[in-house]
């Protein structure tokens, strides 16, 4: 039977992996990280803990310094991680109709400025990788005007200078276009990143979900944009626990190894967060720690079983 045209794009990844995979170095594993701005309300310590017991070493942190008085502190953070001896990929940038950059109104873009010059500061003291931007706000897909990209890009420009500053990596986010109203595809993305054209601004911060939405392959895009990509947002394709669902994770994997990223500082970050529309109102209450507990436990185990398989198939 002739394969269908995605089959034919996972045969080809399939078959340049098994032809470079014993010269794979395989004690440097995918990193795997957790995105716990989903965890909500929750204490970053027993979010910690959660993700320490199930061999989690890495952290992408909830990007709330909404304000003065509100968000982490970094020196708490710090020994926090030490005590569960774990480090920070990256900090989530959060961004909504409050603090958007593509914003109509003056007041409201200069405090996504504010937002990102407080957390990227933050984010260089914790030791982050990575800050995640959003050009437009998530949660509102119908747009201003014609001008929402320039205007983004006008205010990205401004707070540029932050990220050398402190030696973070500015990683613009693509996303459905059911959650926001421009920049949905990774070619988006990277014509974002040449209009503000900083040093600063120079990643992709991916996330499967979306991309199964989005961009025509998966494994194809990753190949394609492979020096951008620092980090990957992992669901299954009902935006739930890994394996929960139809998502063809070995030929993900495969063209990761491809690339090298289990060489470089880049990470694997599950955010399993639910298909709505509006998926930031799950970050401002508590949610069932029981429910968390077995929605990493599960992604994780399921992800280490299948680079396992990928690896010594």
């Amino acid at each position: 039977m002739k394969p269908q045209n995605y089959e034919s794009l996972d045969q080809k990844i399939r078959q340049e992996f098994l032809s470079i995979r014993d010269k794979i170095d395989t004690s440097q594993r995918l990193k795997l990280s957790w995105s716990n701005w989903e965890f909500g309300m929750e204490d970053l310590e027993v979010s910690l803990k959660r993700l320490s017991s199930n061999g989690v070493k890495y952290i992408e942190l909830f990007g709330n310094l909404f304000g003065q008085d509100l968000g982490y502190n970094s020196k708490k953070v710090n020994n926090l991680l030490g005590e569960y001896g774990m480090q920070v990929s990256g900090v989530c940038g959060i961004f909504s109709t409050d603090n958007e950059m593509a914003s109509t109104v003056p007041s409201v873009r200069q405090r996504a400025i504010d937002y990102i010059k407080r957390t990227v500061e933050f984010a260089g003291e914790v030791g982050a990788t990575y800050f995640l931007v959003v050009p437009g706000a998530v949660g509102r897909s119908v747009k201003y005007d014609d001008f929402e990209f320039e205007r983004s890009v006008d205010t990205l420009k401004k707070a540029a200078d932050v990220f050398t500053k402190y030696g973070v990596k500015g990683a613009v986010e693509p996303i459905r276009a059911d959650e926001v109203s421009f920049c949905y595809t990774f070619g988006d993305a990277k014509k974002y990143i040449d209009a503000v054209g900083h040093e600063g601004v120079q990643h992709i911060n991916a996330d499967v979900y979306h991309m199964l939405h989005q961009e025509d392959h998966i494994g194809q895009a990753l190949l394609d944009y492979k020096d951008y990509v620092i980090n990957i947002h992992l669901a299954d394709t009902n935006r739930k626990a890994l394996g929960s669902g139809m998502l063809d994770l070995d030929v993900f994997i495969m063209a990761l190894y491809i690339t090298g990223y289990n060489t470089k500082k880049a990470f694997c970050s599950p955010e399993p967060l639910g298909p709505g529309a509006d998926p930031y109102q799950q970050m401002n209450g508590p949610n069932d720690p029981a429910m968390l507990d077995r929605l990493v436990a599960d992604t994780v185990k399921y992800f280490k079983e299948r680079e396992e398989e990928v690896l010594n198939q």
